[in-house]
């Protein structure tokens, strides 16, 4: 599954850096998440790396893009290719 970012998200700037497929960008509102780019750090950590930073903990799932590991396995190397 995709990540997703809600209201509660204070732009702090903290999780953009962090993510290795550059997934997170500023958003109007709030940091916004690209589900074509999200793996979940899958390829790269164990556990998400926006959410182990995120200091008011609103980063979830994103129902919207339920994926298994698999597909986010298969994503990231997809994007590993197309950056090589």
């Amino acid at each position: 599954m995709a990540l997703m970012i809600t209201e509660e998200c204070i732009n702090c700037d903290v999780c953009e850096p962090e993510c290795p497929n550059g997934a997170l960008s500023q958003g109007e509102d709030r940091y916004i998440v690209d589900p074509g780019k999200c793996t979940e750090c899958v390829g790269h950590f164990d556990t998400p790396q926006c959410i182990e930073v995120c200091p008011v903990d609103c980063i979830v799932q994103d129902p919207a893009h339920v994926e298994s590991r698999q597909q986010l396995q298969a994503r990231f190397e997809s994007l590993l290719r197309q950056s090589a």
